[in-house]
């Protein structure tokens, strides 16, 4: 089990501390509901410093990023950041992630913490062009500042006008007295903020000054449990659950994400397979009476035939009401259309629905 380099301050603070994806990660401060809460209202940070981060250099790398992502790389220019998907030879999705361009000929993917060291196997399989790769996962720490008052609750950290940085831009710059951190507005929560990535041997102190310049807003450490009720409210994939090796970017609805302007891995296939049309989708679903869907829950039809499966699920804080994500078959993915969510035996009727599911 890994620790980040704050394990011991969410301790100390009193977390509730369970192992996520093979970290001791803090789940839990004062509850979901309050945490999920203060972000969606105020600032909230949370540690996500398991996440992975490759930087490749070289003339090469865009080369390389083009062919193993489904995006195309070719648009960013420094200083913007930009959602894809590494595709399998399968048709399924190796892992989502976030291509960073630097400068000329360097980028910075982050990637899923559970997913490092299989990313960069498959990076690394893919490198016959002489790009330098290097893994930073174990130097570097990802603080995500939360909320609709965390550009104003951190402007006094910096010179940079937060509010100038567009969402899927970032700006390296001075932070909290240290030089050369990343600030990048790309946070999963829907309600703005940033994602400032630093040194280990800078968190801790890092951490300390976001709490005393947020203070005065009400700052508080956020757990993993609302980051996953935050971003399941926005209808933000989860890999492992929403996404996985078997599920294609296109059942998924990471079409706008699949640019078949270029090649790479698979594109031939997903082609087809975006002109031959999808038998199931990803949906997202709200509950019309009581109830919690939960991972795994059957999603049947009016006559109780199982047309597909739960992937995420939650009583949505900010709705009140039952939400969740999952794959259906295609004749039943039209919004509002009708279907069952099977909770413990009882088949619970639900809508699908436009997601996101929470609009400010």
């Amino acid at each position: 089990m890994k620790n980040t380099a704050l394990t011991h301050v969410h301790e100390s603070l009193g977390a509730k501390m369970l192992p996520f994806a093979g970290y001791n990660m803090p789940i839990l401060y004062e509850g979901v509901n309050a945490e999920h809460e203060t972000v969606r209202t105020g600032v909230g940070v949370f540690d996500v410093s398991h996440m992975g981060e490759f930087l490749l250099s070289g003339p090469n790398a865009l080369t390389l990023i083009q062919k193993v992502t489904s995006n195309d790389a070719a648009v960013l220019t420094p200083g913007r950041a930009q959602y894809s998907c590494l595709p399998n030879n399968d048709g399924g999705i190796v892992d989502d992630l976030i291509v960073y361009m630097m400068k000329e000929g360097e980028y910075l993917l982050v990637v899923n913490a559970s997913n490092i060291d299989k990313d960069w196997d498959w990076i690394s399989s893919h490198n016959d062009l002489g790009v330098d790769m290097k893994n930073l996962s174990d130097d570097y720490s990802l603080l995500a500042i939360q909320g609709s008052k965390a550009v104003e609750a951190m402007q006094s950290l910096t010179t940079v006008n937060l509010s100038d940085i567009a969402y899927y831009h970032f700006v390296v710059g001075a932070f909290a007295g240290f030089d050369d951190v990343i600030i990048s507005a790309t946070g999963y929560t829907g309600s703005g903020g940033f994602e400032i990535y630093c040194k280990n041997d800078q968190v801790e102190s890092l951490w300390n000054k976001v709490f005393e310049a947020g203070a005065a807003f009400g700052i508080k450490p956020i757990g993993l449990a609302a980051r996953d009720t935050l971003r399941l409210e926005m209808g933000f994939c989860l890999y492992g659950n929403d996404i996985n090796d078997t599920t294609s970017p296109l059942e998924a609805g990471l079409g706008w994400i699949t640019k078949f302007t270029k090649d790479f891995t698979n594109s031939e296939n997903l082609k087809k397979q975006k002109e031959n049309g999808v038998h199931r989708k990803l949906v997202g679903f709200e509950l019309l009476e009581r109830g919690v869907p939960r991972q795994d829950y059957e999603i049947v039809d009016k006559e109780g035939a199982v047309i597909g499966q739960v992937t995420s699920g939650t009583m949505a804080p900010s709705l009140n009401k039952g939400i969740g994500m999952g794959y259906v078959t295609s004749s039943h993915s039209a919004v509002d259309s009708e279907i069952y969510i099977r909770i413990r035996k009882n088949d619970v009727p639900a809508k699908v629905v436009k997601m996101p599911f929470y609009k400010k």
